[in-house]
């Protein structure tokens, strides 16, 4: 009895509604129904118009088709009879969620989320979380960003998304040198002396207009630890 109690109250996400309203929770996102069929209703990504969630009612039940990683891929498989490969899309990349009530609410919202991650994925947006994990009276390179990134070779890219960060309150850009400490100039910034001031406001002294990596560089063992501690023990 205490067993079934317990399962009783773990909750269960189990409609059609619940599922769209929850993809609909992440940013930029918007719901259609592609083929004149209300019984495919889709929630995609604005701009790039991918798709991270498909629902449609197949024998009976509501399905889920989310996006996932291959090294999650088989996990889910495993851990629920209702968790099978993608139907009607690419088996190695995405699974079909059956909603018959036998998977937590928890893990539905954890596999929708995964999806949204996975479609959303970019280089910039990769970028900007590597610079985020630069802590204030620190500065990393453009090299150190890049390799954080995902890609090593990728030091310029790294340098033309700094120059349009989104939010430079929220991604500390000024935190961010090039491999002889010197720093980005107006034309990052938009002023003159703001990456200086911006550093040194934290602490950052400039000798001869370059940054003492020695002295404040952020060692990359330490940066990699800290994105590992960060994530959970997971990666960018």
């Amino acid at each position: 009895m205490r067993v079934c109690r317990m399962m009783e109250r773990i909750k269960r996400l189990k409609t059609r509604e619940e599922a769209l309203a929850y993809g609909l929770s992440f940013p930029d996102t918007y719901q259609e129904a592609p083929f004149h069929d209300d019984n495919w209703q889709l929630v995609r990504v604005k701009g790039s118009r991918k798709a991270f969630l498909w629902t449609y009612e197949k024998d009976g039940c509501v399905n889920l088709n989310v996006k996932t990683d291959p090294a999650w891929r088989d996990f889910w498989r495993d851990a629920y009879r209702s968790v099978t490969a993608g139907w009607h899309q690419n088996k190695e990349h995405w699974n079909t969620i059956i909603l018959d009530g036998t998977i937590p609410e928890e893990d539905i919202r954890r596999m929708i989320a995964e999806s949204y991650d996975l479609v959303t994925d970019s280089p910039s947006k990769r970028i900007y979380e590597a610079v985020k994990k630069v802590p204030a009276g620190r500065v990393a390179t453009y090299g150190q960003i890049a390799a954080l990134a995902g890609d090593k070779k990728m030091a310029r890219a790294v340098g033309n998304a700094l120059r349009k960060c989104p939010d430079p309150e929220d991604i500390p850009c000024h935190r961010v040198v090039n491999a002889k400490g010197e720093l980005s100039g107006a034309f990052a910034f938009g002023k003159v002396n703001t990456q200086e001031k911006l550093l040194a406001a934290e602490g950052v002294a400039l000798t001869d207009g370059r940054v003492d990596l020695d002295r404040y560089g952020i060692d990359s063992a330490v940066l990699h630890q800290q994105c590992f501690r960060d994530d959970g023990g997971g990666q960018l």
